[in-house]
């Protein structure tokens, strides 16, 4: 078990990270702003569950394992690439309903946002990374168990991040409302939010190189 001043130390840093907007804050940004509260705070609860396996994955050493083989790397990395280009060329292509004169309901429902939310975390090479470069330097095998330290350690982040999730969607669906009165919203829905997903993919495709071969 870390020591208290440790996880404070840990909690702190963390919370510098991720008040910065990141591709998963891009992603709970765009479903809050383009369906709904609904909607983004299923999408928060995606991205931490996908958090969560990459808690359990640094503690059993999966993550480790992934960063020491390239080949393993590059295909969660590229999988990853071609998820979100292609839901962004598929949201590009639909057109939304119409939501003039009305309060329209989500166009998405939330469990298909949680299970984005869920596949974007997992299949996000920079958190493995983050927990890879990040999480050991707080680490202190004089402690114990190094896992369950990690473990530890990364339910803090997930926490923080939580509530840092759930304050971007709050605050991205209370913009709703607005778009609602006008015609942005079918804008939003279709062009800016496919325009994000595909730079989503771009982003990932280009970002954190690949991992080296130790073998």
């Amino acid at each position: 078990m870390p020591e208290p001043s440790t996880i404070a130390a840990f909690a702190v840093a963390s919370l510098a990270l991720l008040v910065i907007p990141g591709p998963a804050v891009l992603f709970i940004i765009n479903r809050s702003v383009a369906d709904g509260r609904s909607v983004g705070l299923a999408s928060v609860a995606g991205i931490e569950i996908g958090s969560l396996v990459h808690v359990v994955a640094a503690g059993l050493g999966v993550s480790a394992a992934l960063a020491a083989s390239a080949l393993a790397f590059n295909t969660i990395k590229w999988l990853g690439v071609v998820y979100l280009i292609v839901i962004g060329l598929r949201t590009l292509k639909v057109r939304p309903a119409s939501t003039a004169g009305s309060e329209a309901g989500p166009a998405m429902p939330p469990a298909r946002a949680f299970r984005q939310g869920v596949v974007v975390n997992i299949l996000n090479p920079k958190v493995a990374l983050f927990f890879l470069s990040f999480l050991p330097q707080f680490i202190d095998p004089a402690r114990g168990n190094a896992g369950a330290q990690a473990v530890v350690l990364g339910l803090v982040f997930v926490s923080i991040g939580t509530l840092t999730d759930c304050l971007y969607a709050m605050t991205a669906s209370s913009l709703r409302t607005v778009l609602l009165r006008g015609r942005a919203l079918p804008f939003v829905q279709r062009y800016v939010a496919g325009t994000v997903f595909i730079g989503l993919g771009l982003v990932a495709a280009t970002s954190g190189g690949h991992a080296k071969h130790t073998a």
